[in-house]
C-alpha cells in the first residue's frame, strides 16, 4: 500500500475506505485483547485463580487514569480530523501540542494520588480477604506506568485521525507482544509472581511509547511539533475537554461498574465469583475487538467529511458502519453461545469457577447482536463535535441503565440479577441511541446533503 495521506478520508469510497480503517484497528484490539487474555491465562495457571480476581480490581483504576490520556487523545483527534478536513492544518498542530501537555499534567496528578491512597483504593474496588496482598502489588507496580500508556493512548488516536491505522495498529500491537513475552520472562522463568506479572505490564507500555515517539519524529506524520504548540490555548483546552469527557465519563462509568459489580458479587458469592466476572470481562475484551475495530475505523471517516461539509458520505460512512458491526456482532454472539464451556476451561481448572461461568457469559453476551447501533451512535456524535449528545448516549448504557439494574435486580435474583442486567441495558440503550440517531440523519444530515452529492 502507498503513503496514505488525510485526503483519502474525503476521496475513497466509503465501504473500502472503512475496511481500510477498520481492518488495522481491529487487529491492533484483536492483538491488545489477546494480550490481555493471554496474560490472564498465564496469572490463572501460574499464579492462581485468586490472581485473575487481584488484576481485576486493579485494572479500573489503572485503565481510568490512562483512560485521561485517550479522552485527551479522542477528544482532540476529533479536532484533528475536522480541522484536516477543513485544510487548517496550524489548528491540527496546536491541537497535538496541547493534547501532549493536558496528558502529562493530568495523568501524573492522578497517579501521585492513586498512590497515596491506595490502602483504601484497592478494598473500595473489591480487593477485599485473599485477594488484597496481590492486588495491591499489582496495583502499585502498574501505577508507575500509567502516564506513559495514556501517552501511548492519546498519541494512538492521533495517529488514527492522520488516516493513518496500520501505524496505529503497530503501536497497538507492540505492548501486546512485549507483555506477553515479558510475562513468560518474569512470572513462568524468573517466578516472580504478580511482581513479575506487573513489571511485565508496565514494560509493555514503554516500549510502545518508544514506538510512538518514532513516528512523530519520523516522516511518517504530517503533524510536526514546535515547542509552541505545547503551549495551553484555552479555546483548544475547552473543546478538548467537552469532547474528551465523553471518553473519560465513559471509562469512569466503567470503573465504577466494576467498583459495583466486584462488591455485589463478593458479598453474594465470594472470591470465585469475582472470579468469573474477571473472565466474563476479558472475553468482553476480546469478543468484541471486530465491532469495536469497526467503530474505531469510522470515527476518522466521520469526522473528516463533516468537517468537509461532505455530509452524504458521512450518512452513508453511517449506514456502512452499522451493517458491518452488526454483522461481526452476530458472528460473535454465535461463538459465546456455543463455546461458553471450552471458553472458561482455558482460562481456569478451578471446579467452582468452571460451573458458574457458562451461563454467566450466555447471559452478559445475550443482546450482542444490537449493540453496534449502540457503539455507531454515540461514536457519530463524538466525532463530529457533537459534545453533549456524545456524553448522553455514551452513558445510556452503564450509567443510566446498567447501574441502576444491579443495584436492585440482585436483590430479587441474587447472582442471576447481575448477570441479566447486561442484555437489558444493551437493550434499552440501543434504542435510545438508534431513535437520536435516527433523528439526526434525518433532521440534520439529510437536510444539508447538497443535490448533486
Amino acid at each position: 500500500m502507498g503513503k496514505i495521506s488525510s485526503k483519502d478520508l474525503g476521496e475513497e469510497p466509503i465501504g473500502k475506505l472503512l475496511i481500510k480503517q477498520a481492518v488495522p484497528a481491529s487487529i491492533g484490539i484483536l492483538v491488545m485483547s489477546l494480550n490481555i487474555l493471554i496474560d490472564t491465562i498465564f496469572v490463572g495457571n501460574w499464579i492462581g485463580s485468586i490472581a485473575i480476581a487481584a488484576i481485576n480490581v486493579v485494572l479500573p483504576v489503572s485503565f481510568f487514569i490512562a483512560a485521561l490520556g485517550m479522552a485527551i487523545g479522542i477528544g482532540g483527534s476529533s479536532i484533528i480530523s475536522r480541522a484536516l478536513g477543513a485544510n487548517n492544518h496550524q489548528k491540527a498542530l496546536r491541537t497535538f501540542g496541547n493534547q501532549i501537555t493536558l496528558t502529562l499534567i493530568v495523568t501524573l496528578t492522578f497517579v501521585t494520588a492513586g498512590l497515596i491512597f491506595v490502602d483504601s483504593i484497592v478494598p473500595g474496588f473489591g480487593g477485599k480477604g485473599a485477594i488484597f496482598d496481590p492486588a495491591k502489588v499489582y496495583y502499585v507496580v502498574v501505577l508507575y506506568g500509567v502516564p506513559v500508556l495514556a501517552l501511548c493512548m492519546m498519541g494512538n488516536t492521533v495517529i488514527r485521525a492522520e488516516g493513518k491505522p496500520k501505524f496505529g495498529m503497530v503501536a497497538m500491537m507492540i505492548p501486546s507482544v512485549g507483555n506477553l513475552l515479558l510475562d513468560y520472562i518474569f512470572i513462568n522463568l524468573l517466578d516472580y509472581g504478580m511482581y513479575g506479572a506487573a513489571w511485565a505490564t508496565t514494560g509493555s507500555y514503554f516500549l510502545c511509547f518508544v514506538y510512538i515517539l518514532w513516528f512523530f519524529r519520523s516522516g511518517n506524520s504530517e503533524l510536526k511539533l514546535n515547542w509552541k504548540h505545547l503551549a495551553l490555548q484555552r479555546d483548544i483546552v475547552k473543546e478538548i475537554g467537552a469532547l474528551g469527557f465523553v471518553t473519560l465519563a465513559r471509562q469512569a462509568v466503567v470503573s465504577i461498574t466494576y467498583l459495583f459489580v466486584n462488591n455485589i458479587l463478593y458479598h453474594l458469592g465470594g472470591e470465585s465469583s469475582v472470579t468469573v466476572y474477571a473472565i466474563i470481562g476479558r472475553m468482553l475484551m476480546f469478543a468484541l475487538f471486530p465491532v469495536l475495530g469497526v467503530t474505531q475505523g469510522f470515527l476518522p471517516i466521520a469526522g473528516f467529511n463533516y468537517g468537509a461539509k461532505m455530509y452524504g458520505r458521512v450518512v452513508e460512512s453511517i449506514n456502512i458502519a452499522i451493517k458491518y458491526a452488526a454483522l461481526l456482532a452476530l458472528l460473535v454472539f454465535i461463538f459465546i453461545m456455543l463455546f461458553p464451556d471450552t471458553i472458561v476451561r482455558v482460562f481456569t481448572t478451578d471446579a467452582e469457577v468452571v460451573n458458574q461461568t457458562p451461563s454467566a457469559m450466555r447471559w452478559v453476551f445475550a443482546a450482542t447482536p444490537i449493540i453496534a447501533i449502540q457503539l455507531i451512535g454515540a461514536a457519530y456524535f463524538q466525532a463530529v463535535g457533537k459534545a453533549i449528545p456524545a456524553l448522553l448516549l455514551t452513558l445510556t448504557r452503564q450509567g443510566f441503565f446498567f447501574i441502576p439494574l444491579i443495584l436492585v435486580l440482585p436483590n430479587f435474583y441474587g447472582e442471576l440479577g447481575v448477570w441479566i442486567s447486561f442484555p437489558i441495558a444493551d437493550l434499552l440503550s440501543t434504542l435510545v441511541t438508534g431513535f437520536y440517531l435516527n433523528k439526526e440523519i434525518r433532521l440534520k444530515l439529510k437536510r444539508e446533503v447538497p443535490a448533486d452529492s
